[in-house]
């Protein structure tokens, strides 16, 4: 199974620092191939809302930290006192819902 986050790119472009970057990478082609590729070879594809607070919850305890901002690169849960990459996290968080 493959698990996808669902972004919004049009809101990321917005952003002047990472636009050239996010525009380059062509996110939609990217999708695209791989919705294509994993039908053609029977795997599933699972699309995570782009609401889904991935990131800021704990994927031990499932804490919601509301005040993470995007420039902590770090997770600490406040509950349990796990301390993660923030994308770590997110993964691991992406991972236990398929």
């Amino acid at each position: 199974m493959i698990v996808l986050e669902d972004l919004h790119i049009a809101g990321m472009l917005k952003n002047r620092k990472l636009a050239r970057a996010i525009a380059d990478v062509g996110m939609y082609e990217f999708k695209r191939q791989i919705l294509y590729k994993a039908e053609q070879a029977g795997i599933k594809v699972l699309l995570a809302s782009r609401w889904e607070p991935s990131s800021k919850t704990c994927s031990c305890c499932g804490w919601i930290n509301e005040a993470l901002t995007l420039s902590d690169r770090v997770f600490a849960c406040l509950e349990c006192g796990s301390v993660l990459d923030r994308d770590a996290n997110a993964a691991r968080n992406l991972v236990a819902l398929a």
